[in-house]
Order: C-alpha cells, then sequence, then structure tokens
C-alpha cells in the first residue's frame, strides 16, 4: 500500500510523529489539481491523532480540486536549520496520507473551530472571543477533516 523509507534510520517513532503534529504551526496540504499540476497549500490545522481538522472559505480553488479528488497529504516541518559544512539540513517531519471529507455536522464543525483557537490562543480573553466566533462562524466556514490512513515520521538529528 505505501512505499517504506528509504533511510531507515532517519524515520521517528509515532510517539515523536505525534508531537510534531500536535505542535506544529501549520502544514502544506498537497492535492490532485489541474492541468497535471499538484495543488498545495498552506493552512493551519489541529490534530486530534486519528484526524487533522482545516478551516476555509465557502468556496475557492481548493475545494473544487478536493471535491474532484479527495486523496491528500498534509505536511508539516519543524526544526528545518541548515547544516552547511553538511551540505544538509538538519529537521523533523511528519507526512500524513488520507482522504478529507467536508463536515457538515455543526457540532464536529464547532469542536473543530474551538479547538484551532485553542491551539492558537495567546490568551484566556482570545479563547473566550475565539469561541463566540466559532459559533458565530459555522455557516460561513468550511470544516474539513482529514481522516488518516497513514502516517510517517522522519528526522535528521
Amino acid at each position: 500500500m505505501f512505499a517504506g523509507m528509504r533511510r531507515r534510520d532517519r524515520e521517528m517513532d509515532r510517539p515523536e510523529t505525534d508531537e510534531l503534529l500536535l505542535k506544529g504551526k501549520y502544514g502544506i496540504l498537497s492535492m490532485n489539481g489541474e492541468n497535471d499540476y499538484a495543488y498545495g497549500v498552506p493552512m493551519s490545522y489541529v490534530y486530534t491523532g486519528k484526524s487533522i481538522y482545516l478551516h476555509c472559505a465557502l468556496e475557492g480553488k481548493k475545494l473544487v480540486h478536493l471535491r474532484n479528488d479527495n486523496k491528500v497529504t498534509f505536511c508539516v516541518v519543524a526544526e528545518a536549520d541548515p547544516l552547511p559544512n553538511e551540505f544538509s539540513m538538519k529537521y523533523r517531519s511528519a507526512i500524513v496520507f488520507g482522504h478529507v471529507s467536508e463536515v457538515d455536522d455543526d457540532g464536529e464543525k464547532r469542536t473543530a473551530l474551538v479547538a484551532l483557537v485553542e491551539k492558537y490562543a495567546t490568551s484566556e480573553e482570545y479563547v473566550a472571543k475565539g469561541r463566540i466566533y466559532a459559533t458565530d462562524a459555522l455557516h460561513k466556514t468550511v470544516v474539513l477533516r482529514i481522516d488518516i490512513e497513514h502516517i510517517s515520521g522522519k528526522a535528521r538529528r
């Protein structure tokens, strides 16, 4: 189903990969595009251990592509520091493989939006305002859920 990692010595275990996904600031959602081009877009996200939640506007290129083909990858990179004397890079990364679906249930949508607010919150005041905003934004926002089929983590230390 999924090809193995070439550099097994750089493979991260699942707990370390989960930690990276929990703490990552953003990821790149990659999908099949049009005219033989892939389409990738940076997005804020929240990881639950089983799924990744994203949010977006009610229309746009991303939704057109996802509604046409819902197979995606989502990549998060941390600690990307050049190692110039080694002609390399120190990094940790995770790639999630899965299928995206649009969340229709208002309860699940609100939970995902509040989780996003809490992840990026800078204060309790922001969280309180964000909870209200999440409820008000339910019908103005598309919430996407990546149902994870496979996760791969890799690091050069």
